[in-house]
């Protein structure tokens, strides 16, 4: 038993890291702001490279809002009306379908 302990341990000593030197850090905060450069920061951004896949759905253009069949849709999709009140925090790989004041499908956004 106590040796199965000792190979435990040993095994768990084996996987840690030593201490980050700020040459580490200073990598890691580069790749950090290298990922957020990259990351769409407005919705015009996330649309153009359609991040939340919306060029799939273009067909919904069009078409009566209160038509779409919500299983097709990706989790987290937002089907917004002219009067609706929703959050404003920006996610890209959320897909809006924005409603007109006629009940219409008048666009799809990633925000």
């Amino acid at each position: 038993m106590r040796w199965v302990i000792a190979c435990a341990f040993v095994a768990l000593a084996a996987c840690t890291q030593g201490p980050q030197t700020y040459r580490d850090l200073d990598r890691m905060g580069q790749d950090y702001q290298r990922a957020a450069a990259a990351r769409p920061q407005t919705a015009d951004q996330a649309t153009a490279r359609d991040t939340c896949g919306a060029r799939r759905f273009e067909p919904l253009i069009g078409s009566p809002g209160d038509a779409i069949d919500r299983a097709t849709l990706p989790p987290g999709t937002r089907i917004i009306t002219p009067d609706m009140i929703v959050t404003q925090d920006f996610s890209p790989e959320r897909l809006n379908i924005l409603v007109g004041t006629d009940g219409k499908i008048g666009s799809l956004r990633c925000f």
